[in-house]
């Protein structure tokens, strides 16, 4: 089993709700199993156009899942909830990204972990945070040293 945390985001169709079901769906999928959650978040969106706020939080998980599997079935849940891919970074029912996957360090096509993007993120690194304040990222990064050098962005914990 690999320990592994994922980002959850929404900003459409009952944004909460769309991450209590999502943390349904990954605790009753075969070969996952969620540990807990992270509170949820507010935040500002990142992206094109003019969107609603998203609320974030951070799930860690156990998996026999290999990464890409995982992430196949990550995208799976999004589409079950409405997922479209039509705009990069847009407006969006349900957002799940594998931000760590054990000390693992991937760079494919499909999957980069750690996330490429996530020290840039408070968003993700405050609910990471509450699960895992001492972590140490495959990168040798602290969890810590990447807060203190995020950038500041509106964030809510609700």
């Amino acid at each position: 089993m690999q320990r592994c945390y994922v980002g959850l985001g929404s900003n459409l169709s009952q944004p909460q709700r769309q991450l209590q079901d999502a943390l349904a769906a990954m605790g009753s999928t075969p070969g996952i199993r969620l540990l807990r959650c992270s509170s949820f978040y507010r935040s500002a969106p990142v992206g094109p156009g003019d969107q609603p706020d998203y609320i974030n939080a951070v799930a860690e998980l156990e998996t026999a899942l290999a990464p890409h599997e995982l992430l196949d079935r990550l995208q799976q849940i999004e589409s079950d909830q409405g997922r479209e891919r039509d705009v990069r970074w847009g407006a969006r029912t349900l957002d799940l990204d594998i931000l760590l996957f054990g000390q693992d360090t991937l760079d494919t096509p499909r999957l980069q972990v750690p996330h490429p993007r996530m020290g840039e993120r408070n968003f993700v690194l405050l609910p990471l945070a509450e699960l895992a304040p001492a972590l140490v990222l495959p990168t040798g990064e602290s969890l810590a040293a990447l807060l203190r050098q995020c950038p500041s962005n509106r964030l809510e914990k609700l």
